[in-house]
């Protein structure tokens, strides 16, 4: 199994001492982090999209371009690229250029995103977002795949003859399909034959599960060899301790506020308190033996093969402590016991498509 640490650059006064960052040193946070998770040994570092507080994550290409000059080896990844509302002529030429400063690193999640407030603020209606990203990645793709595209659609105005600069870096730009609670994400995914992340954030395993086994289902369909798929997987916060009970007892101020937050009610998460989502949710909260523990079980019903993790909220020092412990005690483990072919051998942007296709006008971007 490979790893990500990634944030929403969530800035929230802290749960427990009341301290609230600057937006400057919330960002300088972000920068540390990452470049932790490199020294660490992290496959890959995130960065999500959120359009509004206690978010600041409205530029992942921004804060990826700084995280690039920062760091040498670690994989770069949008954990998600809320592609429902932007202009793919902006989104091609943003993270080419992003491709190009980190020297093919990049890697785009994209998805309709996970914060109502974005829909009005680009001027699209909830009931359009899944119709809106199918069209705008359609157009993405062509833009990094071609030159002097022609092109028309309902959510952007004509194109005529236009090729975006620069071109990737990489031939092509590897793009995962973030999935969290529609059958339309799994079945883009399927379409193109390109992998999944699966945003396992707020809900049970179950509800994951049925929409990774749907993406498989259609990749077949859709001519590829679901046995090849390529699955990612989030997770609940992370806390580690030396004893179940000590990290219940230290992280339950931080989860309380997590679940007070706009967003988690937004998505309605079912678990009654922290003990309930420790059991049958997906935070990833006890001793590194039980954790160990329940991530394969997850793997077991996902097949997953990448896992994000994040450290949102907690002090920077708690931060440091989550990341050090995660990386000494849990993921060497399951490096063993999990095979994982992405981001495996020379650089990523230099492998074959995972997926031969049959499916006429699908170009598959799979890389593994």
């Amino acid at each position: 199994m490979k790893f990500a640490l990634f944030s929403l650059v969530m800035n929230l006064p802290n749960a427990i001492t009341g301290e609230t960052l600057t937006a400057q040193q919330k960002f300088q946070n972000i920068l540390k982090q990452a470049e932790l998770a490199e020294r660490l040994g992290f496959e890959a570092y995130g960065v999500g999209e959120r359009h509004g507080a206690p978010f600041l994550s409205s530029s992942p290409p921004v804060i990826l371009t700084a995280i690039a000059a920062r760091t040498n080896r670690i994989r770069l990844l949008t954990t998600v690229t809320v592609l429902s509302v932007l202009d793919p002529v902006r989104v091609a030429e943003d993270y080419a250029t992003l491709d190009h400063l980190s020297g093919g690193r990049l890697e785009l999640i994209i998805g309709k995103g996970n914060d109502p407030r974005h829909y009005p603020l680009f001027g699209i209606t909830e009931d359009e977002q899944w119709d809106s990203l199918a069209e705008r990645y359609a157009l993405l793709r062509r833009l990094w795949d071609e030159e002097e595209v022609t092109w028309q659609g309902r959510y952007r105005p004509p194109l005529d003859r236009i090729t975006t600069q620069p071109r990737p870096f990489q031939q092509p730009i590897p793009v995962w399909h973030g999935s969290a609670s529609s059958t339309r994400s799994t079945e883009l995914a399927a379409r193109y034959g390109e992998p999944l992340f699966s945003a396992n954030a707020f809900h049970h395993r179950s509800k994951y599960q049925a929409l990774i086994e749907h993406y498989r289902e259609r990749l077949a369909f859709y001519g590829h060899d679901p046995s090849r798929a390529i699955v990612g997987s989030g997770a609940g916060s992370l806390y580690l301790a030396g004893t179940p009970e000590e990290a219940v007892r230290r992280f339950r101020p931080y989860y309380d506020a997590l679940m007070a937050t706009a967003a988690a009610q937004h998505n309605k998460p079912p678990f009654a308190n922290l003990e309930d989502n420790i059991a049958n949710g997906p935070v990833l909260v006890g001793s590194a033996d039980q954790v160990i523990e329940k991530i394969l079980r997850y793997h077991a019903a996902f097949g997953h093969q990448v896992l994000s993790v994040s450290v949102d909220g907690l002090t920077e020092a708690e931060q440091r402590e989550q990341v050090e412990r995660f990386a000494a005690d849990v993921a060497p483990v399951l490096r063993r016991e999990v095979p994982s072919t992405v981001w495996s051998g020379a650089s990523a942007a230099r492998q074959q498509g995972a997926f031969e296709t049959s499916a006429p006008g699908i170009v598959p971007a799979f890389l593994i």
